[in-house]
């Protein structure tokens, strides 16, 4: 009996299977495909001079071909907001670390420069000044985009975010001056690099004339308006320091990294120089419109106070007249001087009187 009473406890638990793990579904990669609606433009450069070349690939083979014979040749790939399968593409290609080819396809990176191996990725933050007929609280005035630079020892890889600061003036200014490409991918890097901060400089050149102009009108009549465009002048101006500032440190380290050769580093310090005199005037600007917004904020809170004083004395001589002819409204019998014919001509002489008596001490005082 106690046997069967068990096995029968036994057998209302059942024995439960272990689970099997299902495999997590990978997800679906797209492969990877040459650029082709990116691609601005691409070539191969022997000794400052460029040559033909079917396609990407068959340029940076015969690249190599003519480095093997101690050529100073190179290949130059300009993207302008390539797809993640593209930039992939590249990264097989050329050998491109993946960090750095996920940081070229998201954009949005801090302004730096790291070394994957025996190459380069250095990120540049790019503005442009938006002219505008009018300001609005909306309007912007200080664009950002970027520039990413691949460097190796025989390839330039350019991906740029944004429509403005094109590279196309760089990549035509070396082409027509041989002896600057023939200085290799540093010469093309330095060239990006140098056509950067002239744009930082122009933009900060342009921002100084704007505070310039709205440091001279904020000591006159000062409205609403006006108060919001010196706020919005000082928010551009942040988004102008940090594009420009967080560069200055990466791009003065930059001549001591052994990518780059002894006979370029004294090119890009001059870079450098450049760009901490961009700095400084940002800097410069950025306290300058900070010391401008608040004298506007003074100026207007003493405006509204002299507006005030105003409408205080106009009350105060308005009272005078009020109350005496409140007090001879009052309908009771007798009353001083209600029975006389000089009575209404007399407390008219007393109204005026008073009126004019307030009136100079407002103005003595420089109420009104």
């Amino acid at each position: 009996m106690r046997s069967s009473t068990l096995f029968r406890r036994i057998n209302r638990h059942p024995v439960q299977q272990p689970r099997v793990a299902r495999p997590l579904p990978q997800p679906v990669r797209e492969p990877c495909v040459p650029p082709v609606d990116s691609l601005v433009e691409y070539g191969a450069y022997v000794e400052g001079k460029k040559i033909y070349a079917l396609d990407i690939a068959e340029a940076l083979e015969l690249v190599r071909k003519h480095n093997e014979d101690g050529a100073g040749a190179f290949v130059w790939v300009g993207l302008h907001e390539p797809a993640a399968p593209e930039v992939e593409w590249l990264a097989e290609v050329f050998g491109l670390h993946p960090l750095a080819v996920e940081d070229a396809v998201k954009a949005h990176q801090r302004p730096k420069v790291e070394r994957y191996g025996d190459s380069l990725f250095m990120v540049l933050k790019t503005v442009a000044y938006l002219d505008h007929d009018e300001l609005t609280a909306s309007s912007e005035i200080i664009a950002t985009g970027e520039i990413m630079v691949f460097l190796g020892a025989d390839f330039v890889v350019t991906v740029r975010h944004g429509r403005h600061c094109p590279l196309i003036e760089v990549r035509e200014r070396l082409e027509d001056h041989p002896e600057l490409l023939g200085r290799g991918p540093s010469g093309v890097l330095h060239a990006i690099a140098d056509h950067v901060v002239d744009r930082y400089l122009q933009v900060a050149d342009l921002m100084q004339l704007e505070l310039e102009e709205v440091e001279a009108t904020v000591f006159a009549d000062v409205s609403s308006r006006d108060i919001n465009r010196i706020y919005q002048l000082k928010r551009e101006m942040l988004e102008l320091k940090r594009a420009v500032t967080p560069l200055l440190s990466p791009l003065s380290a930059l001549p001591q990294r052994r990518v780059i050769p002894s006979e370029m580093r004294d090119y890009f310090r001059d870079v450098g120089d450049h760009l901490s005199r961009v700095c400084e005037q940002v800097e410069s600007s950025n306290e300058l419109c900070s010391s401008i917004l608040q004298a506007a904020l003074a100026r207007s809170n003493a405006l509204a106070n002299e507006d005030m004083r105003k409408i205080s004395s106009w009350v105060a001589i308005l009272a005078v007249p009020t109350m005496i002819a409140g007090i001879y409204g009052m309908n009771f019998d007798f009353m001083p001087e209600t029975k006389q014919a000089w009575g209404y001509p007399a407390v008219l002489a007393v109204m005026v009187t008073a009126c004019v008596l307030l009136h100079r001490g407002f103005r003595r005082n420089g109420w009104l």
